[in-house]
């Protein structure tokens, strides 16, 4: 399956690049009741580097491992090795779009475990993307720019 999101937000795309590979970035733009705690990630991501987190879904914790791939100005991905799910990979897009804007694409692709937990697990936290991922755009117009719709 996969989901796609996609925000301009008025900053160049240099400038929301970096901001997304900093090890900051991920708690700066994850949104209420969600906590994030990094146990493992490099102060900015690489190409091979891995990021060990927890995702706090209230009392209950996610653990999550992934390796960052394909790193350049234009983006990265960043592919679980363990979590919740049975395959998950998502890609960040920068795309510069006029003078200082930047469109932000972000695409998932994933696909549920086979776990009567694991998989109730995978399906709620897919049904709350499209807010986590609304957030995120307006956490990060507000953090490096100006939105523009």
């Amino acid at each position: 399956m996969v989901f796609r999101h996609e925000f301009t937000v008025e900053a160049p795309r240099e400038k929301v690049a970096q901001f997304h590979r900093a090890r900051h970035s991920l708690a700066a733009i994850t949104p209420p009741p969600l906590i994030v705690q990094i146990q493992e990630s490099p102060q900015v991501l690489s190409a091979g580097d891995e990021i060990r987190f927890t995702l706090w879904l209230g009392p209950f914790p996610i653990r999550w491992h992934a390796a960052i791939e394909a790193v350049s100005d234009e983006g990265f991905a960043d592919r679980q090795i363990s979590g919740p799910f049975d395959h998950w990979v998502h890609r960040h897009t920068f795309l510069a779009s006029g003078e200082g804007h930047t469109t932000v694409r972000d695409e998932i692709e994933y696909v549920y475990r086979r776990h009567i937990l694991w998989g109730l697990v995978g399906r709620l936290f897919v049904t709350g993307l499209h807010v986590l991922f609304a957030y995120r755009a307006w956490k990060t117009r507000r953090l490096l720019g100006k939105g523009v719709e």
